[in-house]
């Protein structure tokens, strides 16, 4: 099992700086793929890989107790003694450009990809929507760039803060020379545009995708589980470095979401992970695109 996913499996509360303190089991990963149109674009949701954290309230619900985490997971008919988060990117063909848009743990991204017909040397932006193991482990594969021909992107502030992850050293020693930083907002390839989403991390962000009337906004990491993050999106998560932040801009971003009826992309929702946020009552749902096919 590659050393990213290990430390994922690791990862806690805490979790971002010290990736040892709470373990959860993943199950053998499987390759997918699900492709779609935006516009004239071609889309592919990709699957790397799914994970298995423990109702513990250490990661969702902090300050609530696990049986209060466990009623939600139950109204949902969810097991209420573990949370399930899958891990999946997103490729983008562009006319002049291949995009991938995070890069899991290195699980079975590749394979994924080999499924959709897209080679490693055929991408030409990896775009980081912020730099924990689950996003950019796969960045490298066997000590080398696993996408030798792509320019890597991420924020300025989240670049910074990727530099000072002691978890990060390897990964960053092999990317260091690849990385083109950028300020939120700015558009960083012909049809995406980075929107600011802080709180996660310093510098998390997420894309939008634009071709002709059509937008798919990939929102990284504002929301996590398609249940708890939408049931109860005020409860603290302990992937969040800024806990305030991350609550603030997790309900900020599911409210436009669900009054603009946009389709959006979320890595770690059930794959493929495209679908809407709605307005159910107090709170959101998750409503699955249809539209999604092989």
């Amino acid at each position: 099992m590659p050393k990213l996913i290990k430390l994922l499996i690791a990862s806690s509360a805490a979790a971002i700086a010290s990736l040892t303190s709470v373990q959860a089991q993943m199950p053998p990963q499987q390759p997918d793929h699900k492709a779609f149109k935006i516009g004239t674009l071609d889309v592919i949701a990709l699957h790397d890989a799914q994970f298995v954290r423990p109702n513990d309230s250490t990661i969702f619900g902090v300050g609530h107790t696990p049986r209060e985490v466990g009623d939600v997971l139950k109204a949902a008919g969810a097991p209420t003694d573990t949370v399930t988060l899958s891990v999946d990117a997103l490729l983008v063909k562009e006319p002049k450009h291949v995009v991938l848009i995070d890069t899991g743990v290195g699980g079975a991204l590749q394979q994924s990809l080999n499924q959709a017909g897209v080679k490693p040397e055929e991408i030409t932006e990896v775009l980081i929507t912020h730099s924990h193991p689950d996003h950019m482990g796969g960045l490298v594969k066997v000590g080398k760039l696993a996408f030798p021909n792509a320019t890597i992107r991420m924020s300025a502030a989240e670049w910074a803060f990727a530099r000072k992850n002691t978890q990060l050293t390897d990964v960053i020693k092999v990317i260091d020379g690849h990385v083109e930083t950028f300020k939120p907002g700015a558009k960083v390839v012909s049809q995406i545009t980075s929107v600011g989403l802080k709180g996660h991390t310093p510098g998390h962000v997420g894309y939008q995708i634009v071709s002709g009337n059509e937008k798919l906004f990939d929102i990284g990491d504002t929301v996590h589980s398609s249940i708890i993050s939408l049931v109860k999106p005020a409860w603290p998560v302990g992937f969040d470095t800024d806990e305030k932040g991350g609550e603030k801009i997790r309900i900020e971003t599911l409210a436009k979401l669900a009054k603009s009826k946009e389709l959006v992309f979320t890595p770690h929702f059930p794959f493929p992970g495209v679908g809407h946020i709605q307005a159910d009552g107090d709170h959101f749902k998750w409503v699955p695109s249809v539209s999604t096919s092989n």
